[in-house]
């Protein structure tokens, strides 16, 4: 499962507990074979037809990794794999599923309002952890918009909401790369166009927010209620960025249409990143594949900026080393984080925490033997990725 020539206290730093930085719910329902493989497709759609998602990395990882977890053969087929998981039920499979991940702490978006997803606190108790809450501004304008009758009363409520939520959350976080793209302007709207715009958003307030300026609006209103409680910030970059077609999507983006892949490269948020340096809100660019050696580039550049992979480990699986390398080349290790990007499956969260271990295995050991680091630099190292970064980040 892991390099087995990595000296003692690197596999035991590697090994340690970690702080999964972002994830989502999963699924509390019994799911059929439809339900399942929408969940394990990034696309978020049915497969063509005499196909399956399980032929897909992720697929295959879940055979091989997850199978013995629910007392099955590694490789299982598919349609064994679905059987046993149904016949454990899901409270068990996810119990199963989360505690193995080796998770000591999930701080969850609970942006969506589904209730057949499992709550942090859940979360938490099914994976044997602590649990905390990342507030979705995007969801709080949508709650706002559906009650508010005047554009003013719209302005005010967010402004009031977001602090609200703020107080109770670790951290703020927003998916308008998926929206309208990070492509946007920098700037700050003025309250002229905030108005006209909020008054054409009232119209129709069950729609996904996609209006540029009310995007930016929100964005800057969270920015200072996250200055002011010392909260960082998450930006869905990249594969994370781009909502597909199914249910996964509905739940990251209200079913928008969204933004194309290239409108989601991290890159885009350079002169928003620059202005923001003096405040001294960090930034958290997640996910970021295939654009994370841009994203290294920007947590090398800035002293606020911090990056993961997230879910490009788990969806290239055998080839997730690479994606690792590549991460290592220019970020500071101080800047690095885990998350494992959960959502819907829980396999998704024992693979994205395996994957990762797996990635930066390889990476400690292939410079540990060409003595390139020593063993106490690598150990400290696997310590600040998996945990120390995020707790010193999110002041757990």
């Amino acid at each position: 499962m892991h390099p087995v020539d990595l000296p003692g206290t690197v596999r035991d730093a590697l090994l340690a507990p970690l702080v999964d930085h972002h994830c989502h719910g999963v699924r509390r329902d019994d799911l059929t074979r439809a339900q399942f493989e929408l969940l394990i497709h990034e696309g978020g759609s049915a497969a063509p037809p005499g196909t399956t998602h399980f032929d897909t990395p992720f697929g295959l990882a879940i055979r091989r990794w997850c199978a013995p977890l629910l007392d099955l053969e590694p490789h299982a087929p598919p349609a064994v794999y679905l059987a046993r998981r149904a016949e454990l039920g899901a409270a068990e499979v996810n119990s199963r599923l989360l505690a193995a991940a080796g998770v000591v702490a999930f701080l969850v978006d609970t942006g969506s309002e589904d209730a057949d997803l499992l709550s942090a606190a859940e979360i938490g108790r099914y994976g044997g952890a602590a649990a905390d809450e990342l507030v979705r501004i995007e969801q709080i304008e949508h709650d706002v918009a559906e009650t508010a009758e005047l554009a003013v009363d719209y302005l005010d409520n967010l402004g009031e909401e977001l602090t609200a939520r703020a107080a109770r959350a670790v951290g703020l976080k927003t998916v308008m790369a998926g929206l309208c793209g990070l492509d946007f302007d920098p700037a700050r709207p003025s309250r002229g166009s905030v108005i006209a715009a909020a008054n054409r958003r009232l119209a129709d307030p069950k729609q996904p927010l996609t209006d540029p300026v009310l995007l930016r609006h929100l964005l800057w209103n969270a920015i200072e209620v996250a200055r002011e409680r010392c909260l960082p910030v998450q930006f869905h970059t990249g594969l994370g960025g781009v909502p597909g077609l199914g249910v996964g999507a509905a739940a990251r983006f209200g079913g928008g249409a969204g933004a194309d892949l290239h409108r989601t490269d991290p890159a885009r948020l350079s002169t928003f990143i620059a202005g923001l340096q003096p405040a001294g809100v960090p930034v958290i660019l997640l996910h970021c594949h295939p654009f994370h050696r841009q994203a290294a580039y920007l947590a090398g550049r800035y002293p606020h900026v911090y990056v993961d992979v997230g879910l490009a480990l788990p969806h290239t699986a055998a080839a997730s080393a690479r994606v690792m390398e590549e991460l290592l080349e220019l970020a500071p290790f101080h800047k690095l984080l885990f998350s494992s990007g959960c959502r819907g499956a829980a396999e998704s969260c024992l693979l994205g925490a395996l994957y990762y271990r797996q990635a930066l295995g390889a990476a400690l050991a292939a410079r540990v033997g060409a003595g390139e680091w020593s063993a106490a630099d690598a150990a400290k190292i696997a310590h600040m990725i998996g945990s120390g970064n995020a707790r010193r980040i999110y002041r757990l």
